[in-house]
């Protein structure tokens, strides 16, 4: 198992309602896959380095969890057929 970080930003004008629901959809494909979510994070509402998709706004997430070395993929291919993501980024932590 390898300790990783995700953060990923949704569209804003997602309802909240909507937001949850891709929340717990995420840890849900994060403990599906055998990993253990060690802390999530919603960071909220912040302004872009620069605009994606025309949005100058976006609702970034951060997880820290454990994991096996092929999940990265797994969960890259989830969140790119999900609407309402506008970046993700599954970075590999150093032990």
């Amino acid at each position: 198992m390898n300790r990783y970080e995700l953060i990923y930003i949704l569209d804003v004008s997602l309802e909240e309602s909507v937001r949850k629901e891709l929340i717990g959809k995420f840890s849900q494909v994060i403990t599906d896959n055998g990993g253990e979510i060690e802390k999530m994070d919603e960071w909220g509402k912040r302004k872009l380095a620069y605009s994606i998709d025309y949005k100058t706004e976006g609702y970034y997430v951060l997880y820290l969890f454990n994991a096996a070395p092929e999940f990265p993929e797994e969960f890259n291919r989830v969140a790119g057929i999900t609407d309402g993501i506008l970046r993700v980024l599954v970075t590999r932590q150093p032990e």
